[in-house]
């Protein structure tokens, strides 16, 4: 219903939408609404949850054919982001096959590779990766996830001080 608020306040009324919402001890916060399909991975997310296909549907959408936002099946998607803890240079990182292969996880993406800059700036620009994966229940998504991102090692060296 809080999301049904912002669009109707902005007058946002057709097509797909990217509401952003951070919740505080005070309830949810707007961080943005967008007129548009969010990013990565949300359209995968909403495929494995609902079995809804966001771009396909969209697309039909805009060319005048039926929305058809009906559930073809029920589960609980979800991602976890991989954030660099330090800033240096990203020595190296696993390969994701070990995590790929965990049963319920759907997809498994590094955004940089070996000897990348990193330089952390407390935002979604931090994000090095993310694994998504879905399961009947939170519960065992959650584990999913977990099992998937401590299979992922890597190695940040960090930058030299102005002293070495």
């Amino acid at each position: 219903m809080f999301s049904l608020s912002c669009l109707r306040a902005l007058d946002v009324g057709w097509g797909l939408t990217d509401i952003e919402l951070r919740w505080t001890e005070r309830g949810p916060v707007v961080i943005e609404v967008n007129p548009r399909l969010g990013g990565a991975p949300v359209p995968l997310l909403v495929q494995l949850a609902y079995g809804v296909d966001l771009v396909t549907e969209h697309i039909g959408l805009v060319i005048g054919d039926e929305w058809n936002s009906r559930r073809s099946q029920s589960q609980t998607a979800a991602a976890r982001f991989l954030i660099p803890e330090l800033d240096g240079t990203l020595d190296w990182i696993s390969d994701d096959s070990q995590a790929a292969t965990v049963s319920g996880v759907a997809e498994v993406k590094f955004y940089v590779g070996p000897k990348a800059r990193i330089v952390r700036k407390g935002d979604y620009r931090d994000c090095i990766g993310h694994v998504v994966a879905a399961s009947p229940s939170r519960a065992r998504t959650e584990a999913i996830l977990q099992h998937a991102i401590d299979l992922i090692d890597r190695s940040i060296k960090p930058f030299p001080t102005l002293s070495e």
